[in-house]
């Protein structure tokens, strides 16, 4: 299999400078390197090795070659179809479809995106473990970011803080919404009777979500949301503060007569790439279950 390399030339102003402090500015920290160091990576300057006190010239070619990665024996390697929407050395982009969780449990061990990602890299050959950057709640259908390597994570990681990783939803919330546009803007924690239901609560963490309705039906309306924050089951539990709980979502007091999950999907997913500094922008269509639900409403 292949080790996990980056690569970069040293432009005119980086003529003088130390290998270190070039590294530094391409964030990898000196915690990294001294992983790469001891854990049987590699750093080389124009094809040859050297330590991080080397001068640099104009022109210079630095390779940093990472440690093996070995994936976590926790998690079952298995081979079925995933929807890949966008792939390079660095990064998966995936289509993730409702009723398959992101990462295994205790109470399923199987069948989830890491699992399908294991087997995926060992047929393909890919050095890698789990590293997903956005997640999503089982019955949330759409797109999911993940990074190839820990140091892509780091970098994804960094940038999701920065709120530089857009996320935008749409949602079939339960009733008719007053408002075309607005925030909510509520604290959330755990609910104390539960260890999986969230609620607005007073000592919960600071969650806000923007929404605009895209089109109202008499039962129910379907919203564009976008998180500044992302606490678990952030949408579900703000859009049921609200009273306009989501289609399908027996958690939060949504009904079931339409649709048989949480009607939520992750329709877009935009950021700078972290690696080569690209725009990417992804966008997935409603899938066929909320996509039946909206055309039955408007017949």
């Amino acid at each position: 299999m292949k080790r996990f390399r980056l690569n970069w030339t040293a432009a005119g102003q980086d003529e003088g400078k130390g290998l270190r402090e070039f590294l530094a500015e391409q964030q990898i920290s000196r915690r990294a390197l001294t992983h790469i160091k001891f854990n049987g990576g590699r750093i080389s300057v124009n094809g040859r090795e050297e330590n991080v006190r080397f001068q640099l010239k104009a022109g210079d070619s630095i390779d940093v070659i990472f440690p093996r990665e070995v994936p976590g024996e926790g998690i079952v390697k298995e081979r079925f179809p995933l929807s890949i929407v966008f792939e390079d050395k660095y990064l998966l982009v995936i289509a993730k479809p409702a009723g398959m969780a992101t990462i295994p449990s205790r109470e399923h061990p199987s069948g989830s995106l890491a699992n399908g990602l294991l087997g995926y890299y060992e047929e393909k050959g890919i050095e890698a473990t789990i590293h997903i950057v956005t997640r999503l709640d089982r019955d949330t259908s759409g797109l999911v970011l993940i990074a190839k390597h820990r140091h892509v994570h780091h970098l994804c990681s960094d940038m999701q803080k920065k709120h530089l990783i857009s996320r935008s939803y749409e949602a079939l919330a339960g009733g008719v919404l007053s408002a075309q546009t607005g925030r909510v803007e509520e604290p959330i924690g755990r609910k104390e009777t539960s260890i999986i239901e969230r609620e607005v609560r007073a000592d919960g963490q600071y969650a806000c979500t923007y929404f605009d309705v895209i089109e109202s039906f008499s039962r129910f309306t379907r919203v564009a949301l976008q998180l500044q924050t992302g606490r678990t089951h952030q949408i579900r539990v703000h859009m049921a503060h609200i009273g306009h709980p989501l289609l399908g979502d027996s958690l939060y007091g949504g009904s079931l007569t339409e649709i048989n999950r949480q009607a939520l999907h992750c329709g877009q997913l935009s950021f700078s790439h972290p690696v080569t500094k690209e725009n990417m922008h992804f966008q997935l269509p409603l899938p066929e279950d909320m996509q039946k639900v909206v055309e039955s409403a408007g017949k």
